[in-house]
């Protein structure tokens, strides 16, 4: 009995998890209207290459890849979650004011490639191979290289 309940919970667990990771093609239109404004706003001029949703045990994603190669992510309302941006950099706008002025004062030649809001902060990636976070207060708490 032990046998048969355990080989079921194992059949269950590996079902399951094959369905819990649903990537599906999307159009343009089908985003939430947050996650549409934010792709209008800020990068207007790019061609989209991907939208797709993402489905799993907690809700939906969503991602925006475009031909250039950068990438935006989305939660479920459509907020931006990171903004990957390969050969160019994070629209300014996007990142916080006192990241900004942290960025521009001590690294005046790096950019940023990369922000990723978190639930404590913010963790940006910069041009020069810094990679800093920054708490809900906009403090510097860690930096790696």
């Amino acid at each position: 009995m032990k046998r048969t309940l355990l080989s079921l919970a194992l059949f269950s667990f590996v079902v399951t998890s094959a369905y819990a990771d649903d990537d599906k093609p999307i159009q343009f239109a089908q985003l939430p209207q947050a996650a549409q404004q934010f792709v209008k706003q800020y990068f207007a001029n790019e061609k989209i290459a991907l939208a797709k949703m993402e489905s799993d045990f907690f809700g939906k994603n969503y991602d925006i890849i475009f031909a250039n190669g950068d990438k935006i992510e989305f939660d479920g309302s459509g907020n931006w979650e990171e903004v990957k941006c390969r050969y160019s950099e994070v629209p300014a706008d996007i990142v916080p004011a006192e990241i900004r002025k942290y960025i521009q004062s001590t690294y005046p030649e790096a950019k940023v490639v990369n922000l990723e809001k978190q639930r404590n902060g913010y963790e940006t990636k910069l041009s020069n191979g810094w990679e800093l976070e920054f708490n809900n207060q906009f403090q510097l708490v860690d930096m790696d290289n």
